[in-house]
């Protein structure tokens, strides 16, 4: 019986090798084929101009690879039309721990935060549950983090939501919520650290401000990894090397970027 079970396994290993040979056959070994959203600024844009490019652009020199492009709107679909269907071979720029694909160890850790006007009474603002917000227009982002927090604040009759799944090609909701401040009709906005702060980076009006100190509610804080196919071990592994090899080199892109870098458990800047 222990020959019988032994030979069935190595049966079943054989077996499946053919699938496990043809999910590797995906990958391409002559390019860097990236999976992104064409308009989701700063971030991916269709002119290479955001940072999750440049990022990109610096993968692909380290593997020795030209780096190509399957653009298609981040949103519902996303994975399933380009990862999974083997148009290309990472997504650059995913929250840790998201079931639809296998994360690389993570490349940076970003976190939430304050967009005010520099000469607002609310610019030394630094946790959500300050009383200091009350009876003030804020923009959130509806469905995300800290519109949780807020609500749990009591500041649900202040917040002016936009939404989270659009087509960034005709629509930008945190273009809109900074304008918003820099204008005035909103006092201040609660945005995803890596989205806000290269938008306030270089505008000598407004500024970001980490939200470190929140204890209630959901974090504020997020690992950012790549993303590739599930069983993609050996893939995973060569981007994981990459990125401890190079992360010097990934966090100056990132600072040069405006990309607010905290630490692995969001208590302190990363200089």
């Amino acid at each position: 019986m222990r020959r019988l079970s032994k030979l069935t396994l190595i049966l079943a290993l054989a077996g499946a090798m053919p699938a496990g040979a043809q999910v590797a056959d995906l990958r391409s070994t002559t390019q860097f084929r990236v999976c992104a959203d064409p308009a989701n600024a700063p971030m991916s844009v269709r002119d290479g101009s955001g940072f999750e490019n440049r990022l990109a652009q610096a993968f692909g020199e380290w593997l020795g690879l030209p780096v190509t492009y399957t653009w298609f709107p981040s949103g519902m679909g996303f994975i399933a039309k380009t990862l999974r269907e083997g148009k290309c071979d990472v997504v650059m720029g995913y929250a840790q721990g998201d079931e639809l694909v296998q994360n690389t160890n993570h490349y940076y850790t970003s976190v939430y935060g304050i967009v005010t006007r520099k000469d607002s009474d609310l610019a030394g603002i630094d946790h959500l549950s300050d009383p200091a917000l009350k009876d003030h227009p804020i923009g959130v982002v509806a469905g995300t983090p800290p519109a949780t927090v807020m609500a749990q604040a009591g500041l649900a009759k202040d917040m002016r939501g936009v939404d989270l799944f659009v087509d960034r090609r005709v629509e930008d909701p945190v273009g809109e919520l900074i304008a918003g401040v820099k204008d005035g009709t909103l006092h201040a906005a609660v945005v995803w650290g890596p989205l806000a702060g290269p938008r306030v980076k270089d505008d000598p009006d407004l500024q970001f401000t980490p939200l470190l100190k929140e204890t209630a509610g959901p974090k504020m804080f997020y690992r950012i990894t790549m993303g590739v196919r599930l069983p993609e071990q050996e893939w995973k592994r060569e981007l994981n090397s990459l990125i401890r090899r190079h992360q010097d080199e990934i966090n100056a892109i990132l600072r040069d970027a405006g990309v607010p870098l905290v630490d692995d458990y969001g208590k302190e800047l990363v200089q």
